[in-house]
Formats: structure tokens, sequence, C-alpha cells
């Protein structure tokens, strides 16, 4: 399904992001796999078998220095790149009264300039010379329904808002959506509050956890030519738990 797709994905060495590489490649395309973490990217290349393309690039998604340089690294070794996935996120799991003003900025930083950074810049770089283009961004349930953790549903709602806004700015060229699912199965479920999980599987129409495959099964969805009728949408994967 993903075949002559060169994908980038952001937060890629684990969780959702590990689920969306290793489906990504099963599919055919091609990966550039972007995350800080190096151990974590050097064990998930050395895991993958050797009939996948498979490259992988340590930064800080947060400095925008780094993604300068690590797009002009992709401009000079993966010039044909049309796919990215922003993924990376950070969650704190603490009240409003309770953050530091270096930890907002650490949620902000991370979980919406990060995506901007990404966003820009390959967006100018298909844009630029007409080609055509996927990007498929991380959003949460906490975007739309709110979180505990207000600081990170802020910054799950803006990715929202930058979606919807990169849809328009980059047509007819280059398509955006967004993915929402509510709590998935990834060591990040380990912050989330007792009684917010239990309200998550309350609401619930269907019984199944939602694993990070499942998430990875949409994006492949998005990032295919199955999906090319859609930008500027929002894919809900919650279990019917919050109906709009």
């Amino acid at each position: 399904m993903l075949k002559n797709k060169k994908i980038i994905v952001t937060g890629a060495a684990s969780g959702i992001g590990k689920a969306v590489v290793k489906q990504c490649l099963d599919e055919g395309a091609s990966v550039i796999a972007c995350d800080i973490n190096a151990e974590a990217l050097l064990e998930l290349k050395q895991r993958l078998d050797d009939a996948y393309f498979l490259d992988t690039y340590q930064l800080d998604v947060s400095k925008y220095e780094e993604v300068v340089t690590f797009f002009e690294y992709v401009e000079a070794e993966h010039s044909d790149v049309n796919g990215l996935v922003n993924n990376a996120g950070i969650y704190l799991a603490q009240n409003i009264m309770n953050y530091q003003v270096n930890e907002i900025d650490r949620v902000l930083d991370i979980n919406v300039k990060g995506f901007i950074y990404f966003t820009q810049l390959f967006g100018k770089k298909l844009f630029q010379t007409q080609r055509q283009g996927v990007i498929v961004n991380m959003s949460s349930v906490s975007g739309i329904e709110g979180s505990s953790d207000a600081i990170y549903g802020l910054s799950k709602a803006a990715i929202l808002g930058l979606t919807k806004s990169c849809a328009m700015n980059f047509s007819p060229y280059i398509r955006v959506n967004a993915v929402a699912p509510t709590m998935v199965n990834t060591p990040m479920m380990a912050t989330i509050p007792d009684w917010r999980k239990e309200e998550y599987v309350t609401h619930g129409l269907i019984n199944t956890p939602v694993m990070p495959e499942d998430v990875a099964d949409t994006v492949v969805f998005l990032l295919s030519e199955k999906s090319k009728h859609y930008t500027g949408a929002t894919f809900d994967i919650n279990n019917g738990g919050y109906l709009r």
C-alpha cells in the first residue's frame, strides 16, 4: 500500500511511533526514523530485517537548529521523501496548578513547536517544487474532550488547528490529516491517573483495548493513496467513547 513512499516518523523508537515505523515498512515504504533516544533507535534498527529500508536519525524535535540540520541531511540523502508522521510527544500527568514554567515550556516545545518545525520544513521542501506528499499529525482524544493534564490537552488541541490550517496552506500538493487516539497501551499509559483510565474504558462502546498497531493502521491508511480524498480531517480512534 505504501510502495514508492519515503516517510519521516518522529518519536519513532517507542510506543505508537515504533508501531508506525514497523507497519510502514511492512507496507513497502522506506522510513527515516527520528527520536531523541539514540540507544532505542539502534535497538529498533537491530530488531528489523535487513530487507527493510530503515534509516535512523537522533535529534530533539524541539530544537529548531537540529531540525534544520536534519532536513539538510534529508535533502542530501533522501530528497525523494514524500511523507511525514509528526508523532513525538510527552505527557507529564500534572494538574495545571502544579506546573512550573520550565515544564510548560517543555511540553509546548515538544508537542507543538516540534510539529510546527517539521511541518514547516517538510512543507517548504515539497510545496516549492509542487510535489505531492502527505502529513499525518498525532493528536489525542485529549485535544477534543479535554485532559486531566491541561497543558497536554492544550498541546493536542493545537495540533488539530495546525492540521486544518496546513491542509489549506499546502493545498493542492500536500494532504494533512490528524489522528486522535484514546488511551493506548504504550509506556505513556503508566502516567495516566487511574480514575482517568477507568473513565476511558467505561465510555467505550467497543471492549477491545486500543493498541499501538491499531493506531498505526489508520496512519498507514492516511499515508496511502486510499485516503486521497481526505485532508484537514481528524480520525478518532476511541472505541466510540467520545461521539461528536
